[in-house]
């Protein structure tokens, strides 16, 4: 365990980001997943979902949770999902 003031804060700081970063990516998976399920119903639905899902992938990334390309892959491949919705 750290000694120093400096080093006992920044233990707290990293515990705290882990624990946001936890959260957002479980959050991430669960908003793709719906969108992915919202694909297969109503073309509505699936715009929608898209659009949340979108929002919550950009937001992730600037924070610097996920890697922006990471989250412009996982855009790409729900926008061709929502694409071949008739």
């Amino acid at each position: 365990m750290a000694n120093h003031k400096q080093a006992l804060k920044r233990h707290r700081q990293s515990v705290a980001a882990k624990g946001r970063n936890v959260h957002f990516r479980t959050t991430v998976r669960n908003i793709v997943k719906k969108a992915m399920a919202a694909v297969g119903k109503s073309k509505d639905l699936a715009t929608e979902a898209f659009r949340k899902a979108e929002s919550v992938l950009n937001h992730v990334a600037s924070k610097g949770v996920i890697p922006k390309k990471r989250a412009a892959r996982k855009t790409s491949r729900l926008a061709k999902a929502l694409n071949q919705v008739a």
